[in-house]
């Protein structure tokens, strides 16, 4: 047959396809239409209900009416609900409805199948499916399988068929453009024709173009924990995307978007992907970042945030304390530390009352010691609590015979006196107890923030208990292996002592402070969370990741980054595999290693690869580009030119241009001076910010795990970009760039380019 009627046998089935789908689409906007309608018939019924109070059994039949109508509200709320997520998907399918087709023969079948893949699933009578959905079991042959015998995963076990076709379709506006069949999972067309676009402020998902490595982390259901190792540009978070998709797909009915947890890099970041699992039907998961999560916890400390981390610079003694603070030795010692807390050393704070001591510190203490030594640390803590209320119901009764108590009761007004009453009877043998009952009102009153202090556990001294672990830790750990001597020790933890005074604490610090917390109060952790996702993994330690297991004991885990890009930990993050290799059953833990880069073009993944020391793994999917350029100026003016020079050169070809400074006073400095030439940008300050149209100026350690068109370095000299413990920085700046690169340098050029092959980038000298 040939391609030309192919191609119109295929138009012809999309056009029955689109059909159908309008058809749907009108019935779901009648459904919405009835059911708007019976919820406002419905409200109106409920505002007409009259309440009959004057006997028992009308009041029964009014709370009864009430109930049927709410009920049905419910019923009509749901249903309109259902009609309006079924008409936003059709409306997507209207415009693609499918992207795929695989035709197969199941074992002992005469005849073969044709299966259409799209977005979702599409069915014009009860189980007669014109599309299936991209997560539905069968599909993942489209994914997994060359041509000939493919099996893949049921929820009632593995099964078998022989392909025969797979076609790819590309769809605009209702009229097929092209067809590829191809024996590869997605044939490297439709990858070069996807990854030409131009980038956006809004990832986009990728499900056209899956590939097989990506495919079975999306699919993987036996593991505890997933560790993606993936090269800048390789797709894992999208891919991971797609998971979160499939696993809500998989699971429907047992799995909610709520019980699901992204940690991403930044606040920026997670606007960048938020269009992602809507665009696929679902709702976002939680997403938030780590110091979001600790901030939430601790609102009167301020965690150190990324701007700040990324800036702090560190003596030779800090390094080694921060080695240690963030290894899973320290996880372990923290545990045995709060173990201890059972028998001696609890910190606690006296209980004030009126700027006096109400019950002091010695007392409180007295209490939590009384209990047995099998009271495990929850059980004591609640046992001293229950001793803590008795103790404030006891002195309710003294308290009521104090001179401030008659002085309230006396310049009390009537509306004062009624809220005190608060409906109840006023029929008092005599004024005594009628005086009696509002001294306890008032003193109740008086006493609810020290009620309130025993129940959120303020009795605790937990920054005093923070302080006297870190003390202690010589006797805990052998500091003299991570090269600290026992007086740098004592000088790290007063400096630490001396941050928490005026409220801060550090990014390593808040996660013992939480966990040492966590354990002391007995809390068992976030039960309900049933997968934690934790993207650019290699910025954190051993120690947080140890916490996360321990704050969520139900989920599984999937992780994923780019040991070559970890900003903030760097050697560390190379011992992260083996340390995570003890906390999780090797039986039930997978790595997958992603090392293709399709975000970049074939220059610029080559360039960037090199500036590493063992980049060779990367490999350069085979998109064809510009070489990177390397601009050296002689001074700021020039450099400043330079880009003005490249900015201009890239507007005309692409939609989101970034100017990735070092840190934000470079980037403020030179978004200043690129204004005071009239050149108009957005300067990305905080991770709070949105992204925008246009160009704009942001500092590295925001701009991770974003993608844009085109990339200029700014003043990557030898002076910012000097040491080995900068390389990873300067890739990551650099891999950020999908189709064309620049790196403008005031003076000489980093030293961190030796390494990349001159035929790799063109070296442009600026004359003024």
């Amino acid at each position: 047959m040939s391609t030309k009627t192919e191609k119109e046998l295929e138009q012809k089935y999309l056009d029955n396809v689109i059909d159908k789908v309008k058809q749907a689409e009108q019935k779901a906007e009648e459904k919405i239409k009835t059911a708007q309608h019976d919820i406002k018939g419905i409200n109106k019924q409920i505002d007409d209900i009259h309440l009959n109070t004057t006997t028992y059994s009308g009041m029964m039949d009014t709370a009864m009416s009430f109930r049927a109508q709410q009920q049905m509200l419910d019923e009509r709320q749901n249903s309109w609900q259902h009609a309006a997520d079924r008409l936003a998907t059709l409306q997507r399918l209207e415009k693609k409805p499918y992207f795929a087709r695989i035709d197969f023969r199941e074992k002992g079948a005469n005849e073969s199948e044709k299966v259409y893949i799209g977005l979702a699933s599409f069915t014009d009578k009860p189980d007669h499916f014109l599309v299936y959905d991209w997560r539905a079991p069968i599909s993942s042959v489209y994914y997994e399988g060359k041509l000939g015998k493919v099996k893949y995963q049921t929820p009632v076990g593995e099964q078998e068929v022989d392909l025969t076709l797979k076609r790819q379709f590309q769809i605009k506006d209702g009229v097929i453009v092209t067809i590829f069949d191809t024996d590869e999972q997605v044939g490297d067309q439709m990858l070069l024709d996807a990854l030409g676009n131009h980038s956006s402020t809004k990832m986009k998902s990728i499900v056209t173009t899956i590939q097989r490595k990506q495919n079975e982390i999306i699919r993987d259901t036996k593991n505890e924990l997933l560790f993606v190792q993936g090269a800048a540009g390789s797709g894992k978070t999208a891919a991971v995307l797609q998971r979160v998709a499939w696993l809500l797909y998989r699971y429907r009915g047992n799995l909610t978007s709520s019980q699901v947890v992204l940690f991403s890099p930044n606040q920026l970041f997670n606007d960048y992907i938020d269009q992602v699992l809507p665009e696929l039907g679902e709702h976002n998961m939680v997403q938030m970042t780590y110091f979001q999560f600790a901030n939430r916890r601790v609102p009167k400390l301020h965690v150190q945030n990324l701007e700040q981390r990324f800036e702090s610079h560190q003596d030779e003694t800090a390094k080694n304390a921060q080695q240690l603070l963030t290894s899973l030795q320290y996880f372990k010692a923290t545990e045995r530390y709060a173990n201890h807390l059972g028998h001696a050393n609890m910190r606690f704070r006296n209980l004030m009352f009126n700027g006096k001591v109400f019950l002091s510190k010695d007392k409180i203490k007295e209490i939590y010691y009384s209990f047995n030594n099998n009271y495990n640390l929850g059980n004591r803590l609640d046992g001293t609590k229950e001793a803590l209320i008795k103790y404030l119901n006891h002195r309710v009764g003294s308290e009521m015979r104090n001179k401030w108590v008659e002085d309230e009761i006396q310049s009390l007004s009537k509306e004062e006196i009624d809220n005190l009453f608060n409906n109840q009877p006023r029929e008092f043998e005599d004024e005594d107890k009628e005086y009696k009952f509002l001294a306890r009102q008032i003193v109740m009153r008086a006493f609810m923030p020290i009620k309130k202090a025993i129940d959120h556990n303020q009795w605790l001294n937990i920054n005093g208990q923070f302080l006297h672990l870190l003390r202690v830790t010589p006797k805990l750990v052998n500091i003299a292996e991570y090269g600290i001597s026992a007086e740098q020790w004592k000088g790290y933890v007063d400096g630490i002592k001396e941050e928490l005074k005026k409220g801060n604490i550090s990014a390593n610090g808040i996660t013992i402070y939480l966990y040492l917390y966590d354990l002391i109060t007995g809390k068992r952790g976030q039960r309900d969370i049933r997968y934690v996702f934790v993207d650019e993994v290699q910025d954190y330690d051993a120690y947080q990741l140890a916490y996360f297991k321990y704050r969520f004991p139900r989920a599984k885990f999937t992780l994923l980054g780019d040991l070559n890009q970890a900003i903030f930990t760097h050697e560390n993050s190379r011992s992260l595999l083996k340390q995570l290799g003890t906390m999780f059953d090797p039986e039930k833990t997978k790595v997958v290693q992603l090392t293709k880069s399709y975000r970049s073009t074939k220059q610029i993944t080559d360039f960037t690869k090199h500036i590493l020391i063992d980049g060779e793994a990367i490999e350069a999917f085979e998109r064809e580009g510009n070489k990177p350029q390397v601009y050296q100026t002689k001074d700021e003016q020039e450099g400043v030119a330079a880009v003005i020079n490249i900015l201009n050169k890239y507007q005309n070809d692409h939609d989101a241009v970034a100017i990735i400074g070092k840190d934000l006073k470079d980037s403020e400095e030179l978004y200043q001076k690129l204004n005071a030439n009239n050149i108009k940008t957005t300067v990305i300050r905080t991770e709070n910010q949105r992204l925008v149209k246009g160009p704009i100026v942001v500092p590295s350690y925001l701009a991770k795990g974003l993608e844009f068109d085109a990339v200029i370095v700014w003043n990557a000299n030898d002076q910012q970009y000097h040491g080995n413990d900068e390389r990873q920085l300067l890739y990551t700046i650099c891999s950020r760039a999908m189709h064309e690169l620049s790196l403008v340098s005031i003076g000489r050029t980093t030293s961190l380019l030796n390494q990349v092959p001159t035929d790799e980038y063109e070296k442009v000298n600026v004359d003024k």
